[in-house]
C-alpha cells in the first residue's frame, strides 16, 4: 500500500454496541441489529462485530458470543465475532470453548477480537470477576498465553492444563484479533502474531502510529502469517452534510458530557442535541472529540476513511455505529455500500 494515494479497493465493518436509544427498549435493539447485520449481509459488509459492556442501561451488547451466534445464525456470509471479549472477565478456558464451538458451526465465519480492560466499572468488574484478588493479579498475559495454548493444543509439558481438552482440534479456530486504544495492546498482537484492531473512536492521535507500528513489527504465527489490521471509528453518514451533522448531534454531546465527568452513557435525541446549549467546558470537550468521528455525505464520508486507510496502512475500517435510531442508521450503510460498491467485492 503507498501512501498518500486514495485505496479503492477498502472494505467495511461495523462494530455493534446494541444501542437501547431513547424511547426504545433491549428487545427492540436486538431486534434492530437483527435487521441491521442482515441488510450488512446483503450489501456485502466483511464482518459484524459486537461490544462487551456491562452496567449501562443504554447498551445491551453484554454477550458477544451470544450476539455473534445469533447473528451467524440469520445471515450468510458476513463474518461475525466479538470486538470485543473483555478477557479479565472470562475464564481462558470458556472463551476457547465457546469460539471453537463458534467456528466448528460457522467454519469461516468467526473472529475473537480480544480486550484487556473490564468493559466496566469497578463494582461491576468484581461482581463480574468474583473477587478482589482477580482485579488486583493484573494478569492479562498469563490470560492471554492459557487462551492461545487452548486453542493450539500447545500448552508446556509441565503444565497443570496440559490435559484439558477442548472440543475438536486446533483447526477449528477463529481468526483472533487484539483490541487497542493505547499503546498497549499492539505489542501482544505483533508479539503473538496476531490481528490488530485499534479504537480511533478512543484515541484519534493514537490510530495512525500504532497501525502504523504494528504493520512495521508483526511476527508471523501459527494464527496469522502476515499482518491484518483495522482501523475503527464513529461514522455517521446521510444524503447532504446538513443531514450528518443533525444526526451526529446525539452523539456528540453524549460524549462531550461524558469528557466533562458525567456518568450518563445514553443517547440524547437528535432534537434534544439540536437544541442543547453547550457549556463552555462542553464546547471545548466537543470540539476535541472532531477527531473520533467521520461525518458527512457518502462521498465526503468515503474520501476521508480512504485516506485514513491509507495512512493507517489498513486495508479495512470498522464503523463504530453511533446512529441516533434505527431509520437513519439503516439509511448510513446502504449509502455507503453504494459509494464503495462493496457488492462487487
Amino acid at each position: 500500500m503507498v501512501k498518500d494515494e486514495l485505496y479503492n479497493d477498502l472494505q467495511l465493518s461495523i462494530l455493534d454496541f446494541v444501542h437501547v436509544h431513547p424511547g426504545s427498549n433491549p428487545i427492540q435493539s436486538l431486534k434492530n441489529s437483527t435487521e441491521t447485520v442482515q441488510l450488512a449481509d446483503r450489501l456485502g459488509y466483511k464482518r459484524y462485530w459486537f461490544t462487551e459492556h456491562h452496567n449501562t442501561p443504554s447498551q445491551i451488547s453484554t454477550s458477544p458470543d451470544l450476539l455473534s451466534l445469533h447473528a451467524a445464525s440469520h445471515t450468510k456470509n458476513i463474518r461475525v465475532g466479538s470486538g470485543g471479549i473483555m478477557l479479565p472477565n472470562h475464564s481462558p478456558l470458556k472463551v476457547a470453548e465457546n469460539f471453537t464451538l463458534l467456528e466448528a458451526l460457522y467454519p469461516g465465519r468467526v473472529d475473537l477480537g480480544i480486550g484487556r480492560a473490564s468493559g466496566t466499572d469497578g463494582l461491576t468488574a468484581l461482581a463480574l470477576q468474583r473477587s478482589q484478588e482477580s482485579i488486583n493479579a493484573n494478569d492479562f498475559p498469563e490470560q492471554l498465553n492459557q487462551l492461545l495454548s487452548f486453542f493450539s493444543r500447545n500448552f508446556p509439558a509441565h503444565h497443570p492444563f496440559k490435559k484439558i481438552v477442548v472440543p475438536g482440534n486446533e483447526s477449528i479456530v477463529p481468526d483472533i484479533y487484539m483490541l487497542g486504544s493505547s499503546q498497549g495492546g499492539v505489542q501482544f498482537a505483533i508479539d503473538k502474531g496476531l490481528g490488530f484492531v485499534f479504537a480511533a473512536h478512543l484515541a484519534p492521535r493514537l490510530a495512525i502510529p500504532m497501525l502504523s507500528f504494528y504493520r512495521e513489527n508483526f511476527k508471523p504465527s501459527i494464527y496469522m502469517n502476515e499482518p491484518k489490521s483495522m482501523l475503527a471509528i464513529g461514522v455517521i453518514t446521510a444524503e447532504t452534510e446538513e443531514e450528518a451533522n443533525y444526526l451526529a448531534g446525539p452523539v456528540e454531546l453524549m460524549w462531550a458530557r461524558m469528557a466533562t465527568g458525567s456518568r450518563d452513557f445514553s443517547f440524547p435525541t437528535t432534537e434534544e442535541a439540536s437544541k442543547y446549549v453547550y457549556t463552555p467546558q462542553e464546547k471545548e470537550a466537543r470540539q476535541y472529540n472532531k477527531d473520533r468521528f467521520v461525518i458527512g455525505s457518502a462521498a465526503n464520508v468515503a474520501e476521508k476513511l480512504k485516506r485514513m486507510a491509507n495512512q493507517a496502512l489498513v486495508d479495512e475500517i470498522m464503523i463504530a455505529d453511533f446512529y441516533p435510531d434505527q431509520a437513519s442508521r439503516l439509511k448510513g450503510y446502504q449509502l455507503l455500500a453504494e459509494e464503495f460498491n462493496l457488492s462487487s467485492k
